[in-house]
């Protein structure tokens, strides 16, 4: 059953047409937050503590990682010395506020842990770093409009998205390393392929270092129609990766569309030691520095990288 159905028959059975969008348009979010606290604590009272430990035991959700913290801990560490010294790394709040995912991104809200206080669970690290980059270069502007200061920013975060998934072998929540650069237009995509390289090199000196040099590594961009912009991007994002990485194929890639991202999407996919091809990153500009600070000439590029699957998609 759809949620417009479910709805709807919520409030056939309560006697109250409309409830939902009562709720979500008549009231400020402070009222709506007090009216929801007080729903939730009364039926908090009413659990006891079978009940508690039955929706540990049943709720997808809530359900401890399967990746050992150790191996986490290890991984990340090893990535943190091969972030390039433009990069910041910052910790980042469990929770942002509501409406980031769907606004930023955009992604459906029905992905996301929306919460009764106006906020959400961080349900992706690069949108909350697409914030906090545009926070830090709105005070830049306001102390010189003209400044064309780039930011770079880094974080490791468990992430959680409550949609269902058919593969058992996927989580409700994970760990992702994310990476975001936001700047000024420099033209001719300058920022955005300085900006490129600047993570496809990390995650390949990461990666390397972790798993071997002998892992092999491809780097897919997702093919531009025309030629020239082929021959472009082989010169001025193919070339400065392949003079530190020769052994790194890198290629255009027709399969995968674009996505949410402006223009260029990359990928870095890695070969298991079964011979199977294993997507670990993905990245690329996005417009979201520019309709967060109405500035049509802010750029900004984000990428990530599934820390899960750098820890156990390579066990022999």
């Amino acid at each position: 059953m759809s949620s417009d159905k479910i709805i709807e028959r919520i409030e056939r059975e309560i006697g109250i047409p409309g409830l939902a969008a009562l709720l979500a348009t008549r009231l400020s979010p402070t009222d709506l937050q007090s009216l929801l606290l007080e729903v939730f604590h009364q039926r908090a009272q009413r659990q006891q503590p079978s009940e508690v430990l039955a929706t540990y035991q049943s709720n997808r959700l809530v359900k401890p990682g399967s990746v050992s913290p150790a191996q986490l801990l290890a991984w990340e560490r090893l990535a943190y010395e091969h972030l390039p010294p433009e990069f910041e790394l910052v910790t980042l709040s469990p929770v942002c506020p509501l409406g980031t995912a769907a606004a930023v991104a955009p992604i459906d809200q029905d992905w996301v842990l929306s919460t009764i206080r106006n906020v959400e669970v961080v349900s992706d690290s690069t949108n909350v770093l697409a914030l906090e980059c545009a926070v830090r270069r709105r005070h830049r502007l306001l102390d010189n409009p003209k400044s064309k200061e780039v930011i770079h920013l880094a974080t490791s975060h468990r992430l959680l998205r409550t949609q269902s998934y058919s593969n058992p072998a996927l989580s409700s929540h994970f760990s992702a390393l994310a990476l975001c650069s936001a700047g000024q237009d420099q033209g001719n995509l300058r920022f955005e392929l300085t900006s490129l390289v600047l993570h496809i090199t990390f995650y390949l000196r990461a990666l390397t270092a972790y798993l071997g040099p002998e892992i092999e590594l491809r780097v897919a961009v997702v093919d531009p129609e025309s030629a020239d912009r082929r021959a472009f991007l082989k010169d001025r994002l193919f070339a400065p990766i392949q003079d530190e990485f020769p052994q790194v194929d890198c290629v255009f890639d027709r399969e995968r569309d674009q996505g949410y991202y402006a223009d260029l999407r990359f990928h870095i996919d890695a070969t298991t030691p079964a011979g199977s091809p294993i997507e670990l990153v993905d990245g690329g500009p996005v417009t979201w520095t520019q309709a967060l600070l109405s500035n049509g000439k802010e750029r900004c590029v984000i990428s990530g990288i599934g820390s899960e699957r750098v820890c156990t998609g390579f066990d022999t």
